[in-house]
């Protein structure tokens, strides 16, 4: 199974972490000097949540982001079933 929430679509990112060496300059120095930067992920905060699901008498399982959690309270559990249904992804 992908690392992708299934309701807000969030996936891995790539970026950058640096090694930076140095004192800042608001701190009376010469300022910070990046001396590497090496490649890393940016993971999602995925959870897998058992949802009640009243319409049909159910709980639905869903891989998704603890920042989901916010959107169902936002729109109901009917609303995003039907969008998940709607994008073809099972329920």
């Amino acid at each position: 199974m992908s690392r992708k929430c299934q309701i807000s679509g969030k996936k891995p990112a790539r970026g950058y972490t640096y090694a930076i060496r140095g004192i800042a300059k608001k701190k009376k120095g010469i300022g910070l000097k990046v001396t590497g930067k090496t490649k890393r992920v940016f993971l999602p905060n995925l959870i897998k949540k058992r949802v009640w699901f009243g319409k049909e008498n159910r709980f639905i399982s869903l891989r998704m982001a603890a920042s989901a959690l916010r959107d169902i309270d936002k729109w109901g559990i009917e609303a995003v079933v039907a969008k998940l249904r709607a994008e073809g992804i099972t329920v």
